[in-house]
């Protein structure tokens, strides 16, 4: 992959942005020339998006449900321990430690996952966290006393959670340039019909079957779907030149990727609280278990039907501009819904209908990495994402079930940190979003926001030559301000 990245080889007038970024690839280059991509004899050179791009968004799709999906089924677990007392040992913030354990392990592990796919492929990478997956069920079948479950539906499904998730979140972005956005949010979308069909399923199976055979169930169905996905699954890997270097730190030098960084701490900390809390907060205002479980499930559903129309938007409004827009509703629907209408079951399953935008980093967060670094170090980048996201993941659900009193009014601190949290994710991503527009109106590219960060095929980039009278000679500070309040497509 040939890329112009020495200072002699640069267009004069060349931008602050693309010399970083040529320094960025150029570290990567220099000491980890074994993953740097091939050029691919077999006619990749040709491709065009979509065509098999469709089979992996839907095995990626399966896989989402069949992770994500069945993690979301945790707030029927949590609800059901917190009031059971069959776990011996336990306590209300140990079993919300199980829950953030979970995420914050998948996340932990992405460094060592994407070496492993560096290493050895994305697949057989994918296939250690389907068994994992597996064995952290059956294993969490056996569990009575609260360590068991730290070790099984903590530490091993985060672990299983996390080999999955890494393995095939960069994938589905090879495939597509145009729908990129589209095809990652109907991807991710399987996570909300997931959370949809296993929120109503665990509960019917733990009241009908009891808690170790929901568990078993939920192991054979996991790994009979996982294992299948892994025979449907392809990569682009060589194509678009991937890095999968696990610590990049030269990444740490864009002040933008500190940005898209604080968009998802925040936004994470709120969504993980939302997600484990609705089924407990729908008893605590004295609805039923198993209303609990249907404003769980509506909540993904809402995830499910709603991720691809993000996608959707994103590609033709702008991946920023939703991105942004949809996190600042999250935060208005938590403060206003939430608060003023969730004591009601209509007002309450109104705000779950909202939960495509509480969880709108999902379908957004690779497709707004790649406008931020570029598609080729977009595994990289992620790798450190998912790396910083392990504090809010692990101790978010612990400081909600902390700010919860009792009362019907209990959740009100919780529902009010959790708006608090969106507001400042959405601070981030539209300070974000002007530093692209600054970008864009630097290279001249204001009519195709495409052009700017972008990658072609083979994972080069494509940038472009800085006109005369820039934002940058004249009145940086001012024009940076100033395009927070611009709308255009970005």
């Amino acid at each position: 992959m040939a890329s112009n990245t020495a200072g002699s080889d640069r267009l004069p007038g060349t931008s602050a942005q693309e010399t970083r970024m040529a320094d960025v690839e150029e570290e990567t280059r220099s000491g980890n020339d074994e993953v740097i991509g091939e050029s691919d004899s077999s006619g990749e050179k040709e491709f065009k998006e979509g065509g098999y791009g469709w089979m992996v968004v839907f095995s990626v799709a399966l896989v989402n449900a069949h992770t994500w999906g069945l993690n979301s089924s945790y707030a029927v677990f949590l609800a059901y321990y917190l009031r059971s007392g069959d776990i011996a040992g336990s306590s209300p913030l140990a079993f919300a430690f199980v829950g953030g354990l979970s995420i914050s392990i998948s996340l932990l592990v992405s460094p060592l996952v994407t070496w492993c796919i560096g290493r050895f492929g994305t697949i057989p990478t994918f296939r250690v966290g389907v068994v994992l997956e597996a064995i952290s069920f059956i294993g969490a079948s056996f569990s009575t006393h609260i360590y068991h479950l730290i070790l099984s539906q903590g530490v091993c499904f985060g672990l299983g959670l996390g080999f999955c998730f890494t393995a095939t979140v960069g994938v589905v972005p090879q495939w597509f340039i145009k729908q990129r956005s589209f095809a990652n949010a109907v991807a991710t979308s399987g996570s909300g019909f997931g959370g949809l069909t296993y929120s109503l399923a665990t509960n019917a199976m733990i009241t009908n079957l009891g808690l170790p055979w929901a568990f078993r169930i939920l192991a054979i169905l996991a790994f009979v779907v996982n294992g299948g996905c892994s025979l449907i699954l392809r990569d682009r890997n060589k194509a678009v030149g991937a890095k999968h270097v696990p610590f990049h730190l030269a990444l740490f030098k864009l002040p933008e990727y500190w940005l898209f960084l604080g968009w998802g701490f925040f936004s994470l900390m709120s969504y993980v609280i939302v997600v484990f809390s609705i089924t407990d907060y729908a008893q605590q205002v004295c609805f039923s278990a198993s209303q609990g479980s249907l404003a769980a499930a509506i909540f993904n559903l809402s995830q499910g039907i709603g991720r691809p129309l993000i996608g959707l938007a994103s590609d033709r409004v702008g991946r920023l501009n939703i991105a942004g827009l949809g996190t600042l509703t999250a935060g208005v629907a938590a403060f206003f819904l939430w608060i003023f209408a969730g004591k009601s079951y209509p007002g309450l399953i109104i705000y779950a209908l909202f939960g495509a935008f509480a969880g709108v980093i999902w379908p957004c967060v690779a497709p707004v990495g790649a406008e931020v670094v570029g598609l080729s170090l977009l595994p990289a980048a992620l790798s450190i994402y998912w790396l910083v996201l392990v504090l809010p993941a692990t101790f978010a659900e612990v400081i909600g079930l902390m700010l919860r009193t009792s009362g019907v009014d209990g959740y009100l601190n919780v529902q009010v940190f959790t708006g608090v949290m969106y507001i400042a994710s959405f601070v981030s991503i539209w300070l974000l979003r002007s530093w692209k527009l600054q970008q864009m109106e630097l290279l001249g590219t204001m009519d195709d926001p495409l052009a700017v960060g972008a990658t072609t095929s083979d994972g080069g980039s494509k940038m472009h030559g800085k006109r005369e009278g820039t934002p940058t000679e004249h009145g940086w500070l001012s024009s940076y301000v100033k395009n927070m309040f611009v709308f255009k497509r970005v």
